[in-house]
């Protein structure tokens, strides 16, 4: 798909900075270069056309849409409806205090708060550019899966004392749906295309940045040695080093890329990707305002462990 960018890039590697391709500092270069300009053009189109796709789907009528269902039903429309309705950890808690308001099961909320983070229209576009159709189709479905699933297990808990009691008593009320033309759903994405790459551009930056040194210049036998799908608490490790980390998918799609290609596990760079987007400790922070720490540390025990599955399950498969 980006063969043309990625000649162009070696000539401007070769030609215009004078570095040999097979030095570790232009291939650092052409990483770097041809990774964010093939970000930037997946992020402008994908973005868009979700992005219209998502004009249907505002917040108020995600949560009349999830009232309507119960039981795993309503875990699997959570899962599907927060990969279409990606909100950051900022929006959590609105999101969250909305959906208790509306009387939405615990486990159906957190399937939403699983899948959100994880699965979403710039991921998949970078996942595309850097894996191809296949294994990006393969993430999106094991991260809706994993939001099905934990979603399912935290309401088996019966937490729901673990909520604060000033949410339960918040009366959000009833926002009126505005609905929208064709215009105005154009309008709506060509918006979020710029409102998202303004926030995100930094991410990318860094992420491609962090890759591109990986590609050149991390040794790859030590690499393959201690994060390669032979070691077989590689997947566990990378949970672990996540965790505490924030960034989105946006910028740890290119580490992953960068780690892979240095002989690190797929799976293992995937646990690690979904780690530092769906258990991000500044998230955590935030959710603490309206979530006890006991339904916080189940959330987090429950979603590694169902990311180190996922892991070990790539690591298997490709």
């Amino acid at each position: 798909m980006f063969d043309w960018l990625d000649y162009l890039m070696q000539l401007l590697v070769t030609n215009v900075f004078g570095l040999s391709m097979q030095s570790r500092t232009g291939a650092s270069v052409h990483f770097f270069f041809y990774d964010t300009i093939k970000i930037i053009i997946l992020l402008g189109v994908m973005i868009f056309a979700i992005s219209y796709i998502r004009s249907y789907f505002p917040p108020e009528r995600t949560k009349r849409i999830l009232t309507r269902f119960s039981g795993i039903t309503g875990n699997i429309m959570a899962s599907l409806l927060g990969s279409v309705t990606p909100f950051c950890s900022c929006s959590s808690v609105p999101l969250f205090i909305g959906f208790v308001e509306a009387g939405i099961p615990l486990g159906v909320t957190f399937s939403f708060l699983i899948t959100s983070p994880i699965v979403n229209e710039a991921a998949f576009a970078i996942l595309i550019g850097s894996f191809g159709v296949k294994i990006a189709a393969i993430y999106i479905v094991a991260g809706t899966i994993l939001g099905v699933l934990g979603g399912l297990v935290i309401g088996k808990m019966k937490m729901e004392d673990q909520i604060e009691e000033y949410v339960k008593q918040i009366k959000m009320g009833e926002t009126e749906i505005q609905e929208l033309t064709t215009q105005d759903r154009i309008a709506f994405a060509k918006g979020q295309v710029v409102d998202i790459v303004k926030r995100v551009w930094l991410y990318i930056l860094i992420g491609v940045g962090i890759g591109a040194f990986i590609h050149g210049y991390a040794p790859a036998e030590l690499l393959a040695k201690y994060a390669g799908p032979q070691n077989p608490f590689a997947v566990i490790v990378a949970v672990i080093l996540g965790v505490p980390l924030y960034s989105n998918a946006l910028g740890t799609i290119p580490i992953a890329e960068a780690l892979i290609n240095k002989g690190v596990g797929f799976g293992t760079a995937m646990a690690f990707m979904m780690a530092t987007t769906a258990l991000s400790l500044p998230e955590m922070i935030i959710l603490r305002k309206v979530i006890k720490p006991r339904l916080i540390a189940s959330f987090v025990v429950v979603t590694s462990i169902g990311i180190i599955i996922i892991g070990y399950l790539f690591n298997f498969l490709v």
